[in-house]
């Protein structure tokens, strides 16, 4: 046997007991019964089509743990560019049900809304299991709609302390990092570098860019995880001597810059002894330029963080690469010693190898968990317009 293919190898089948969920068979299986198999042939095919099974079985699993409320008007869906990782879809993508109950007589985002407030725990532990949920066909069409969905998932509001350049649009949502389309945000955790950072980070899209835009996510720990197998030494010595970041903002904000939001509107003040007051609550030190600009100093912090509930993970939760050689900023061990390059470039690739992405769809809400996931901005072409909400 010579084919490996899908369509060559298998082919739906059916079996004593298989139940169906969602219109989807528990058990997929094909092949010969008579004993004419080839074994090797098979083998071959499980190979090639590893990646095709594995998303089966998380699929599969995803609809098997379907609590019966969240049954009633949630489907999971697949997207493209979708990876099955340790077992789990990132991400997993909730869809409405065929049938459409659960949803008392509402229909668009109202209905999603009423789902959202009936489901919060069990939602809470999906994004948990699976770092990243996206929602999509649910006709959310604005940011006052997207407001009303943050609302009902009951995660309290966290306020966004950073230097993206962003403006409040309506109740708990902000756009996302308004720098220049053409320019790449790089991956990080959400506000990794002070004390109180979001545990979610819940995102909009509003306008879908007509090229490029994705929102690329990482989960945090496979990167750890290849890194420490090529450099066991360099991670277990810079977690126990910490980092220092060093970050310079201008004092007025400059939109043509992704790292271009002035301190006064960080801090929300233009007193400066009262952003020095509101910097030290966030864990940094300050040193004013005679520029009128600032530069923060913060750390020493570790390279990467264990968090409860997450099996354990031990997540890249830090900006070396983000920050390492930067024009406006520093990434160096906390005792002031550099990091090799080689380290910082080798880490780059490994987190731009394990990164997930899709295309944006109108109305797409994208729930990430902040302690697992890195997220990114890929360059774009106008219009884009994601709005955020970052959540305790």
């Amino acid at each position: 046997m010579n084919a490996t293919s899908l369509d060559d190898m298998y082919i739906v089948g059916e079996c004593k007991d298989q139940t169906t969920i969602d219109g989807t068979p528990l058990n997929e299986g094909g092949g010969d019964d008579d004993g004419n198999d080839n074994y090797n042939g098979l083998m071959a095919a499980l190979k090639a089509n590893r990646g095709w099974l594995e998303a089966k079985v998380a699929i599969n699993n995803a609809m098997i743990a379907m609590e019966d409320t969240s049954q009633d008007f949630f489907s999971v869906g697949e997207c493209e560019g979708q990876k099955t990782i340790d077992g789990e879809q990132m991400p997993l993508v909730l869809t409405p049900s065929a049938d459409g109950k659960g949803c008392a007589g509402r229909t668009g985002y109202e209905a999603l809304v009423a789902a959202l407030r009936a489901n919060r725990e069990w939602l809470e532990r999906k994004v948990v299991t699976h770092s990243a949920v996206l929602l999509r066909g649910f006709d959310v069409r604005d940011a006052v709609e997207f407001n009303a969905i943050v609302e009902a998932l009951g995660w309290p509001n966290i306020r966004y302390v950073g230097p993206a350049p962003r403006t409040h649009v309506h109740g708990r949502v902000w756009t996302a990092n308004e720098g220049p389309l053409e320019q790449f945000v790089y991956f990080h955790h959400e506000m990794v570098l002070i004390k109180e950072f979001p545990e979610k980070v819940i995102l909009f899209c509003e306008v879908p860019p007509p090229e490029g835009g994705e929102t690329p996510f990482v989960p945090s720990f496979r990167v750890t995880e290849r890194v420490l197998e090529e450099f066991p030494e360099m991670v277990e010595e810079l977690d126990v001597k910490g980092l220092r970041y060093t970050l310079t903002a201008l004092s007025k904000s400059d939109t043509k810059s992704m790292r271009g939001r002035g301190w006064e509107d960080a801090f929300g003040t233009s007193d400066k002894a009262e952003a020095e007051k509101r910097a030290k609550l966030l864990g940094m030190d300050m040193e004013w330029l005679p520029d009128g600009s600032v530069r923060t100093i913060l750390g020493p912090h570790t390279l990467t963080r264990v968090f409860p509930g997450r099996r354990g993970r031990r997540m890249w939760f830090n900006t070396v690469v983000g920050m390492h050689g930067k024009e406006l900023s520093s990434a160096t061990s906390a005792d002031g010693g550099e990091i090799p390059a080689v380290f910082v470039r080798r880490c780059e690739e490994i987190i731009e190898e394990e990164s997930v992405q899709f295309r944006w769809r109108r109305g797409d809400i994208l729930i990430l968990d902040n302690l697992a996931t890195l997220h990114a901005r890929r360059p774009s072409l106008p219009p884009r317009r994601i709005l955020v909400a970052t959540c305790k």
